[in-house]
């Protein structure tokens, strides 16, 4: 997971820059639920962290396949938790490979890991986070130190390695939070990985919404929660000088808060033929599915507001989860 970046921009020209802050992009008045539920949801998430901490070190030594059970039905219970209804179109493909996706919110994380498990890539100071630094250690995150250009190649090679040894890695290659109504560009640093490992990358649309338009905000004196389509919701983004405590108060009070996962198909290793081309490829991949809607053939709903929380691990099918880059 990124923090989000600051609005004015670095003198470092490759540093991650982001234009959202949290008073252009989030919403004053936001829907919220009501008192009870608020605190069902607090109650629920003080489990399921928990027990995420304590799994970990039994999850790692898992064979793959039962590790993604696990990792999805984790992911899968944050969203539960906080009463987000998730949907997914399409699924992973079969193999390694190196998954990307726009980035809006620490929320990402979570939904990603119930969809499409894999090692994420994330910025060093997510490593110091309490309990979430914790959990991103013991589940094999790919630290990146964007302070130091020099060691970018050292990374590249580590993801490389990864993608080799078979596993799949998830990163956000904008390499920050953006609100949600507009993508960033996709930095080519690591689709090298992937073109030096020979594997698909496999691009990821990550959209928030809310599930009616009674369920937006009040608009007249400040940003809105949703365009006139109820196609972005940002009360999920993570932005500006936002903090994790905020936002994470904000999710867990929204009604009717939807997060759309659409897996778009892969795109094959020598189909492009440098980092430049295949970053591209994949951004525009991604941004095609964010403009056109894609909210058709809803394959699986991993989370739901008003529904009971997930079954135990090993009773439902398998999802997904990454941090950033």
């Amino acid at each position: 997971m990124d923090a989000p970046e600051r609005a004015e921009p670095r003198a470092d020209p490759w540093f991650p820059f982001s234009p959202c802050t949290v008073a252009g992009c989030l919403p004053r008045r936001p829907a919220a639920a009501g008192a009870v539920r608020r605190s069902a949801r607090w109650a629920a998430l003080a489990a399921v962290l928990p027990a995420g901490v304590a799994l970990s070190p039994v999850v790692r030594r898992l064979a793959p396949a039962r590790r993604a059970v696990l990792v999805r039905w984790w992911g899968g219970a944050i969203a539960t938790a906080l009463g987000v209804r998730v949907r997914v179109t399409g699924g992973p493909a079969a193999g390694p490979a190196l998954v990307v996706a726009n980035h809006v919110s620490w929320l990402d994380v979570p939904l990603l890991a119930a969809v499409a498990p894999g090692r994420m890539v994330a910025k060093r100071e997510v490593g110091r986070y309490p309990v979430l630094g914790r959990l991103a250690a013991r589940g094999g995150t790919l630290f990146i130190d964007r302070e130091r250009l020099r060691s970018l190649p050292g990374t590249v090679a580590e993801v490389a390695g990864a993608l080799r040894a078979g596993s799949t890695v998830v990163a956000f290659p904008e390499g920050s939070t953006r609100c949600g109504r507009e993508l960033g560009p996709f930095r080519g640093a690591l689709f090298q990985a992937a073109l030096e490992a020979g594997v698909p990358v496999q691009p990821v649309a990550i959209r928030y919404r809310a599930h009616s338009t009674a369920d937006t905000a009040d608009t007249a004196d400040g940003p809105g929660v949703t365009d006139t389509a109820g196609a972005v919701d940002t009360r999920a983004a993570f932005v500006g000088d936002d903090a994790l405590a905020a936002s994470l108060r904000r999710v867990a009070a929204a009604r009717g808060l939807v997060a759309e996962v659409t897996v778009l198909p892969p795109l094959p290793p020598g189909a492009h033929p440098d980092r430049r081309a295949l970053a591209a490829a994949a951004r525009e991949a991604v941004e095609t599915a964010l403009g056109t809607g894609a909210r058709a053939a809803v394959v699986a709903a991993v989370a739901g507001a008003d529904r009971r929380p997930p079954p135990p691990p090993g009773r439902q099918p398998a999802a997904a989860w990454s941090p950033v880059a």
